[in-house]
């Protein structure tokens, strides 16, 4: 026999889930004794940093990513994160400690609600009440996280008992990616077949490699303008091929309007839609039929409109390539964005930033984002052409993208990663910056300061609420702040941009570079 502790580390090792991320405190230390040399332990300074970190590991290799925090204090910490992992549709296996049982009635110090804490945005959220049961329940919540929709799984683990004899968990596969009703695939063929001008949304379910030929095979086929979703966190879709129209506003009218002319569009992998802003209009424009695939049954439901098949988008894309005619004649699309200038100046415009960002980056850079008033920006200057390239936040919550670089680029070791940060979003997760260094990440950290809560001000004009306070940043020492982690930090300008992101590239680990940008307040819908 071997111990409860022992039995969770070979679970580990028969799934692949051999790399931790964890800020561990005195609840976890029961959990985590003698942890084996053939695992992984990767620590943060907070436990939000090490979840997004964990999301980003996740989401970077198509696979479920494990978690360690220190109970009910550590899960408030990192209840922002896993917001945006369940947003995101990563799937974690969250773990933290909680208090001995024999104490639990009398609630000592560091015992907490923790499963009703992580309940609303979990999938499943349990204590085991014996401790032999805990390998068992960090089975089922690894099988749970990984079943679509995919999303993040709590386990409370009790600090007592974790030495006694245990036996092994039975090995065993789920599937939990069906495809959709093959019957409603046929029905939405038919449906494509008959329209003339079709549009397609490509959503974050099918940024993944074998899908990526197959949703453009498919858009070929029905000669159909492809969009990326509002309010993206990946990119699903080449966005310098022909067929490639941008990415549709976060807002009801303007969505709307940018289907205006379309007699059907078709919704691969994702929500319809996130919307922020609220600008009132149709869902949906006259005379356009709608047709949805997603893996998430509340997706389907809440739909704006339209019919929905639930099950795999990247399953539905094989089956659409299948029974769809070619050859159909169709109506060509409408022409795309333009893009926009991108003329040097001082300060930068961000145009400019992400022109040469463009031109510098190492082929397959994959970037990770948290600039949110130049992301309009950023999405037509930035040639998203691989699989796996974009990662951002899944619901707005600042602090996500610089962990979560981290996590990527410990996924996808070979490809270089460059994290675009703005300067306040910067400072929710500036710890994660400790990691990077200890880890020798060679991760580019592009910051761009425009000495203000930008985004909040494009708000503020968008909603006619002038007089707000606490907008205006500055007085950030970046340089300081790198340094203190032990990271090399270079201010640059319009002049030596290029060098100087060249240059952190090339660099044997973790680089930061910051550029004094333009603070002109961006429109808020691009």
């Amino acid at each position: 026999m071997a111990s409860v502790t022992e039995r969770c580390y070979e679970f580990y090792r028969s799934v692949g889930m051999t790399t931790m991320f964890g800020n561990p405190g005195s609840t976890e230390m029961p959990f985590l004794q003698n942890f084996p040399s053939d695992l992984r332990y990767v620590l943060g300074l907070h436990e939000a940093t090490v979840v997004n970190m964990a999301v980003g590991y996740a989401l970077a290799g198509d696979r479920a990513a494990l978690v360690n925090v220190h109970t009910a204090a550590g899960m408030g910490n990192a209840m922002g994160a896993i917001i945006n992992a369940h947003h995101c549709k990563a799937p974690l296996v969250v773990t933290a400690g909680q208090q001995i049982r024999a104490m639990e009635r009398i609630e000592p110090m560091l015992w907490g609600r923790q499963v009703e804490m992580a309940r609303p945005y979990v999938k499943w959220s349990y204590e085991p009440h014996r401790a032999v049961d805990v390998p068992e329940a960090i089975a089922r919540a690894y099988h749970t996280a990984l079943s679509a929709p995919r999303g993040p799984v709590f386990v409370s683990i009790c600090m007592d008992g974790l030495d006694e004899d245990c036996p092994a968990v039975a090995p065993r596969r789920v599937n939990g990616s069906p495809p959709p009703d093959s019957a409603t695939i046929r029905l939405f063929a038919k449906e494509l077949d008959a329209s003339k001008r079709i549009a397609i949304v490509a959503g974050e379910e099918l940024d993944d490699p074998e899908t990526w030929p197959a949703t453009i095979a498919l858009a070929e086929r029905l000669n159909a303008a492809v969009f990326g979703p509002p309010e993206n966190f990946r990119v699903s879709f080449p966005t310098d091929h022909p067929l490639f129209r941008g990415f549709l506003p976060a807002a009801i009218k303007p969505v709307s309007d940018a289907l205006a002319g379309f007699d059907a569009l078709l919704v691969l992998g994702t929500r319809m839609f996130l919307y922020y802003p609220y600008v009132p209009g149709p869902f949906m424009p006259e005379g356009i039929k709608v047709l949805h695939v997603t893996s998430d049954p509340s997706e389907a439901a809440r739909a704006v409109a339209g019919d929905s098949a639930i099950g795999c988008a990247r399953a539905a894309v094989r089956m659409l390539l299948e029974t769809t005619r070619a050859g159909v004649p169709r109506s060509s699309p409408p022409a795309g964005p333009a893009p926009p200038r991108a003329e040097p100046a001082d300060p930068t415009p961000p145009a400019f930033v992400y022109k040469t960002l463009a031109h510098v980056a190492p082929s397959g850079t994959v970037v990770v984002d948290e600039s949110l008033s130049s992301r309009s920006i950023h999405q037509r200057l930035i040639p998203r052409n691989e699989p796996l390239s974009f990662f951002c936040t899944g619901n707005g919550i600042l602090g996500s993208a610089l962990p979560m670089a981290v996590g990527v680029k410990m996924s996808r070791p070979d490809r270089p990663v460059v994290c675009v940060l703005g300067d306040g979003a910067a400072q929710y997760s500036i710890q994660g910056l400790w990691t990077a260094v200890k880890e020798k990440l060679r991760i580019v950290f592009l910051v761009l300061d425009n000495r203000e809560y930008a985004i909040l001000k494009s708000f503020a004009e968008f909603e006619k609420t002038p007089g707000i306070p606490g907008l205006d940043l500055g007085g950030i020492d970046f340089a300081g702040l790198a340094a203190g982690y032990g990271l090399p930090c270079r201010a640059a300008g319009t002049d030596d941009l290029a060098a100087a992101l060249r240059d952190a590239f090339a660099a044997d680990g973790p680089r930061m570079v910051v550029v004094r940008i333009d603070p002109e307040i961006p429109p808020l819908l691009g």
